[in-house]
């Protein structure tokens, strides 16, 4: 069976780097952010290209602490409206409404699945304060006219990178497009840690003030507290962790697209649609997403070919049960993607008989 995605092999080679460092920790008995953590904030934000990284729990947290802060800075308030994707993760809609923001959904541009900019304009409203932009898949999103439109507005743009460590264009990486951004750490991403983890990268030394504090009690020093805050902090040991591997990230992403361009030049099958690549940085591939009118037919044969395959994601936000606000809402091309799209397996662990054998079988569907 080729794993869709084999954690257990991408980790291996850390192994000992790993083990090293869990003893350090342990010799150290400082379990809370301490040096790890320290460096791994300064490693990450030299990384994206900003001043100043925020270790915090989770990726949604990441997101929802950033538009806490801006309201602390009195930058937004609650009930403004947030553009965001209509094509998401739900994570990206919860960090709205945990803000006591009000989302506003958008439709994605059917090639490249990310927000579309031409659709933004028509739904900036007096109350419309930030865009939050999805780097879908590990693809940045079109960040040149995206910003142009927020400047124009006098929006707030913030980035959810959660998928796109490292994605690229003119030299600028993900996490320093917008005011902020979000990232996740989660096991499965191409920075993934051995646990929860996520992180804020800024260069606002005023919001980058706010949720160091924001993250740990809303408190500065011990025991005073400034804020409402929360308890989300990125753990010294996954910091450890990661930076452990983040040295490995671009050799990894790079491996990634080497296994796309195979993909994309040898899977020839007219039922199956390939996903838009222009060869460049701006894509890290955390997933490799086709299409097809018969994905439930073709997830199965794959299965029956000792293929794993994921659907990234069967059910939009605004059909969610959570969210029964947004049920009455019509999508059309969001509806269409979640219908017809398939995630195959992608990792810089595969090998190339797997992709050779993955390739094979999808031609022979």
């Amino acid at each position: 069976m080729i794993k869709f995605l084999d954690l257990y092999k991408i980790n291996q080679p850390y192994e000992a780097l790993f083990q090293e460092k869990l003893k350090t920790f342990l010799d150290k008995g400082w379990y809370i952010l301490g040096n790890e953590v320290e460096t791994f904030e300064q490693n990450f934000a030299h990384y994206c290209g900003t001043k100043f990284c925020i270790g915090v729990g989770n990726g949604l947290d990441a997101l929802t602490l950033i538009f806490k802060g801006y309201i602390e800075l009195g930058k937004l308030q609650k009930g403004d409206e947030i553009i965001v994707p209509a094509n998401t993760y739900i994570a990206s809609i919860l960090a709205i409404l945990q803000a006591d923001l009000i989302p506003v959904l958008v439709e994605p541009d059917e090639k490249t699945f990310n927000l579309n900019s031409v659709l933004i304009a028509e739904k900036i409203t007096p109350k419309t304060k930030a865009i939050l932009v999805v780097h879908l898949y590990g693809q940045l999103a079109e960040m040149k006219q995206i910003n142009w439109i927020a400047k124009e507005n006098n929006l707030l743009v913030v980035e959810d990178a959660a998928q796109a460590h490292g994605a690229k264009l003119e030299n600028k990486s993900a996490g320093n497009f917008g005011n902020a951004a979000g990232f996740s750490f989660y096991p499965s991403k191409n920075l993934g840690a051995l646990g929860d983890g996520g992180a804020i990268t800024t260069n606002d030394s005023d919001l980058a003030e706010i949720l160091f504090s924001l993250r740990n009690y809303g408190s500065e020093v011990k025991y005073h507290n400034d804020f409402i805050g929360v308890n989300s902090r990125l753990d010294e040991l996954q910091a450890a962790f990661l930076n452990v591997k983040l040295p490995h990230l671009d050799t990894e992403n790079q491996r990634r697209r080497s296994i796309v361009k195979r993909y994309l030049a040898e899977i020839k099958n007219k039922k199956i649609g390939l996903p838009s690549y222009d060869g460049s940085q701006n894509h890290v591939f955390h997933l490799f997403v086709i299409s097809t009118q018969n994905r439930d037919e073709l997830q199965k044969y794959l299965t029956e070919n000792n293929i794993q395959t994921q659907i990234h994601y069967p059910i939009p936000p605004h059909k969610q049960k959570a969210l029964p606000q947004f049920n009455h809402l019509s999508f059309p091309i969001t509806e269409k993607m979640q219908d017809e799209v398939l995630s195959l397996p992608m990792s810089p662990v595969m090998t190339d008989d797997e992709v050779d054998f993955v390739i094979n079988v999808v031609n022979q569907f």
